[in-house]
C-alpha cells in the first residue's frame, strides 16, 4: 500500500519537476543543459512575469530558452549569457534584479508607501484628538420628555 501511495505521489509531482522545457530544446551535453537550467531559473518570462523562462509555456519564454542554450553552445559563461539577456531586455528580465539607482523604486517603493501611509494615519489621528480637545463641551439641555424620564428613573433608584 505504501509503495502504491509513493508511486502515485511521484506521478503527481513529475509534471512539476519537468517545467516547460521541451525535449527538442534540451542540449545533448548534461553539463551544458544543467547550466542552461540554472540560468533559465533566474530569468523572468516577459509574458507571464511571475514565472521563470524554465516554468513558462509562452512562446517568448521558449525563444529565450533557445537563446540561452545557443549562447552556451557558443562557449559563453553563465555571466556572459545573463549579461547579454539583460542588455537586450533590461534588469526587468531578472527574477532577482540588482539593487541600483534604477531599481530603487522596485526595492524600496513598497516600504516607502507603507511608511507614508503610517505617517498619514498618525497625522490624521493626532488632528482628530486635537480637534476633540479644542471643541467646547457645552451641556445640551434636556427636553421636557427626557427630563420626565430622568426624574422617574432617579426616583425609582432612590426608592430601592
Amino acid at each position: 500500500m505504501r509503495r502504491l501511495a509513493f508511486a502515485l505521489l511521484l506521478t503527481l509531482l513529475l509534471p512539476f519537476s519537468a517545467g516547460a522545457v521541451q525535449p527538442d530544446e534540451m542540449l545533448a551535453d548534461p553539463a551544458l543543459e544543467a547550466r542552461a537550467r540554472e540560468i533559465g531559473k533566474e530569468l523572468r518570462c516577459l509574458v507571464c512575469q511571475n514565472e521563470s523562462i524554465d516554468e513558462s509555456n509562452a512562446e517568448l519564454a521558449r525563444d529565450l530558452r533557445l537563446l540561452v542554450r545557443e549562447r552556451i553552445k557558443q562557449g559563453e559563461s553563465n555571466d556572459e549569457v545573463r549579461a547579454f539577456v539583460v542588455q537586450r531586455y533590461g534588469d526587468f528580465v531578472l527574477l532577482n534584479p540588482p539593487v541600483k539607482p534604477s531599481t530603487w523604486i522596485l526595492w524600496y517603493g513598497p516600504a516607502g508607501i507603507l511608511l507614508l501611509g503610517a505617517v498619514g494615519v498618525l497625522l490624521y489621528l493626532r488632528g482628530r484628538r486635537k480637534a476633540a480637545a479644542a471643541a467646547p463641551r457645552e451641556a445640551v439641555p434636556l427636553d421636557p420628555e427626557e427630563r420626565k424620564r430622568l426624574d422617574a428613573l432617579m426616583a425609582e433608584g432612590d426608592s430601592k
